[in-house]
């Protein structure tokens, strides 16, 4: 039997935050769990997760979402990957980038941490950087916007429907992961781009 996957969608928790630009990565991880019926519940150990159990190609894979602020995702994420067994190598963040175009999706595995302070968070927490990124372009702030209040600002309504195009593709990519490793999800995400034609697009 292969290792399990975890999958995580890196945002902020609470209401007032669904919807923004920062939270994107949840809402593919919620995606792929609609599509495949599968419920989200609270984490055992009081673990600091929503999780939920993914029936995918790969084998047993656990969907999850942060209960803890943006900037402490490695308080969750490390747990979650010490209680279900998972390598680094089978561990996916889902997160929001703002220095890929609106649109754009790309996967690729180690490197930095970009600037994202989830990515951080968790990079921190498991002394490594040897892990898969799902990143989520959602575009560069206009003008002199602050950055950090431009990811906390929600999708505009004109934007909603290449959102949910975008996320429908990201959570493809997952199920490309799952499915044959992280060549094909590298390869699918550009395709995913490629057939959303939005990845040059500038927020709205």
């Amino acid at each position: 039997m292969s290792d399990p996957l975890l999958f995580v969608g890196l945002a902020n928790p609470g209401l007032e935050y669904e919807g923004t630009r920062h939270n994107v990565g949840a809402e593919v991880v919620r995606r792929l769990a609609s599509e495949g019926g599968a419920e989200f519940r609270r984490a055992p150990r009081r673990m600091r997760a929503l999780v939920a159990a993914a029936d995918l190609p790969g084998g047993r894979t656990v969907l999850a979402l942060p209960s803890v602020f943006m900037n402490e995702s490695g308080r969750a994420v490390a747990p979650l990957l010490r209680y279900y067994k998972v390598p680094e190598d089978r561990l996916v963040l889902v997160h929001d980038d703002i220095d890929l175009p609106f649109g754009k999706l790309r996967f690729h595995f180690g490197r930095g941490t970009g600037g994202h302070n989830g990515v951080a968070s968790v990079v921190a927490a498991l002394g490594s950087v040897a892990l898969w990124r799902l990143k989520v372009g959602v575009g560069r702030p206009p003008g002199r916007m602050d950055p950090a209040a431009f990811v906390l600002r929600r999708f505009s309504r004109p934007e909603r429907p290449d959102v949910d195009l975008m996320v429908a593709e990201a959570a493809g990519v997952l199920r490309a992961f799952a499915a044959a490793g992280g060549e094909t999800a590298r390869q699918h995400a550009g395709d995913a781009t490629a057939r959303l034609g939005i990845g040059e697009a500038e927020p709205r």
